[in-house]
């Protein structure tokens, strides 16, 4: 009996098929919606978690820039979205917010970050952040088309450690940082490439202080390093201009290095009088530091970002 040719070609598709899968075929990755959703991942031997925020405006079919946003220690993923803001500013400009979590005693509360000689659980019991981040973008690349030259970081406090020690020690994909209130905290920093900064400071920050050494209201005891020899590292890594250009209004200096290399820059905003905020923010609690509304610490770090991709 003649064999029809339609017979055969349903049975290679099917062969084809069965052979798909027996070699264990990658499904194709879900479309991401707009909105909050929370993805975990197991680095180390720990349960780690990160809230993804999508614009509504996300084109799955263009690569997208990411921003990660670390919390303050003690802090989690909600409260930095509570303080930043940065979902308004994803959904305005067009880029991912990612907000981890660290770690801690508890699984969702009190958590904190390994920024080298800071802070509390995650550094005591030397929790590897690094890790933790490079995995959660190679999980973020399997849901979404991220640009690899527009990957960012910025925290606040314990947070902005954590972007420092990023830029140390993750720069062949962090492109800029923006740290608000931390400083850089590492024995040794010998980033792979040149790494844009932009760091926001209040000049009375006493869990922080400005000047470094102890703040009078710290929760660690971490003699910190100050504001100037942290931006003084990457002034020289980045190889700026050594003379700063600088601009005041309200109670506001900023303070710009710029002929970098790689089209990177060094910049400063320091707040007159300023304490441990999220300049343009909310308060972390009820009984934190005022943040001064002379500016938004959220726009101008995109607008830096936007500025600063890798070459």
């Amino acid at each position: 009996m003649k064999k029809q040719p339609g017979i055969l070609l349903t049975l290679g598709a099917l062969l084809l098929l069965v052979l798909a899968c027996g070699r264990g075929a990658t499904p194709a990755a879900p479309d991401l919606q707009p909105g909050d959703s929370t993805r975990t991942l197991t680095v180390d031997g720990r349960e780690r978690s990160y809230v993804l925020h999508v614009p509504p405006g996300y084109d799955p079919g263009q690569p997208v820039p990411v921003v990660l946003v670390f919390h303050g220690g003690g802090g989690n993923a909600e409260s930095a979205i509570r303080m930043t803001g940065f979902n308004a500013q994803a959904d305005e400009s067009g880029f991912l917010a990612v907000y981890p979590n660290g770690s801690g005693k508890l699984e969702e509360h009190l958590l904190t970050w390994n920024g080298g000689r800071c802070c509390g659980y995650a550094q005591e019991n030397n929790v590897d952040d690094v890790a933790f981040v490079r995995a959660l973008l190679d999980d973020l690349r399997t849901v979404a088309d991220i640009d690899p030259k527009r990957i960012y970081a910025t925290g606040m406090s314990n947070g902005g450690i954590m972007s420092y020690r990023l830029a140390c020690e993750l720069a062949d994909q962090i492109a800029a940082i923006g740290p608000v209130a931390g400083t850089q905290n590492l024995d040794i920093c010998q980033p792979s490439a040149p790494v844009a900064v932009i760091h926001f400071h209040g000049t009375d920050d006493q869990h922080l202080p400005y000047e470094g050494g102890v703040g009078a209201k710290s929760l660690t005891g971490v003699d910190y390093v100050s504001v100037q020899e942290s931006l003084r590292f990457w002034v020289a890594q980045n190889g700026c201009d050594e003379t700063a250009s600088k601009e005041a209004f309200d109670d506001i200096t900023h303070t710009v290095y710029g002929f970098c290399d790689q089209n990177t820059m060094v910049e400063l905003y320091t707040i007159s009088g300023g304490g441990h905020a999220w300049p343009g923010g909310q308060p972390g609690r009820k009984t934190a530091d005022v943040p001064t509304q002379s500016i938004s610490a959220t726009q101008l770090i995109w607008e830096f970002f936007a500025a600063h991709p890798k070459p």
